[in-house]
């Protein structure tokens, strides 16, 4: 799939639902998730030291099939956004947004001139190895296909999400749920008002900004709770979640 037409059904209002990957970094990965009908996979560098070299590989596994590969980066340090997209992300989740200036900075580390500084490559991973055409053109057609996706998880994300919403080329917000109520006091209390009352706001500015609002969920029943929120964007479960918890299920049951 296209990213760009991920980010039309988004910006229609249409739900979209993926996975993370954390683990399970073979070639095959993204081809079994467009099997199951994810619309996007999201490939995780932050807290799993996944390197560029094997990113590469991910992407270009990814191109065959139907589905958009996503990467969420370390950090927002420029040529740690820029090395995902060379090698042929559609995306980038960038983790603890708390800024106006860093969602800028973010766009301006991503998008090619004169949208930001990005450094220009031409023919390989990012362009599917064509060769262009129309230079300019395929830098605009870059600019305006590429998903960013800032993480609001922190009490200085939430304070400031209605800037950061309103940045032009941040895309989606989307919601760091564990680490926000770690940086609220309140480790793994979503029940709790203060959480709840920053996912609100979380969702209102990401109305009011015409942008959608992403979640990861554990279950059928939590996704059903943040699509009622006001969530477009689901990413459903992990490799390692989705692999251990069924296996658990499997494995007890026969026990039985």
């Amino acid at each position: 799939m296209p990213t760009t037409t991920l980010k039309r059904r988004l910006l229609d209002g249409g739900i979209v639902v993926g996975t993370m990957v954390f683990e399970f970094r073979t070639p095959g990965v993204a081809a079994v998730c467009a099997a199951a009908g994810a619309d996007f996979v999201l490939f995780d560098q932050e807290a799993t030291g996944c390197s560029v070299e094997t990113l590469g590989m991910l992407m270009a596994t990814a191109r065959g099939v139907d589905t958009v590969p996503l990467v969420r980066v370390p950090a927002t340090q420029p040529h740690l956004l820029s090395g995902p997209l060379d090698v042929g992300a559609g995306g980038l989740m960038v983790p603890m947004v708390e800024s106006r200036a860093q969602a800028e900075a973010i766009v301006d580390a991503a998008k090619y001139p004169p949208l930001g500084n990005r450094g220009v490559i031409a023919g390989l991973a990012a362009a599917g190895y064509r060769a262009p055409d129309d230079i300019g053109a395929t830098l605009a057609e870059a600019n305006t296909d590429k998903l960013l996706i800032a993480q609001i998880e922190s009490g200085a994300g939430v304070e400031r999400v209605e800037e950061i919403a309103a940045v032009d080329g941040i895309d989606v917000l989307w919601l760091g749920h564990l680490d926000l109520t770690v940086s609220l006091g309140i480790p793994g209390q979503f029940d709790h008002p203060a959480f709840t009352d920053a996912v609100s706001r979380i969702v209102a500015a990401a109305r009011a900004a015409g942008k959608p609002a992403a979640a990861k969920v554990g279950g059928v029943e939590e996704a059903r709770r943040r699509i009622d929120q006001g969530f477009s964007c689901i990413c459903y479960g992990d490799d390692v979640k989705l692999l251990r918890d069924g296996l658990r299920a499997g494995v007890d049951a026969v026990r039985r």
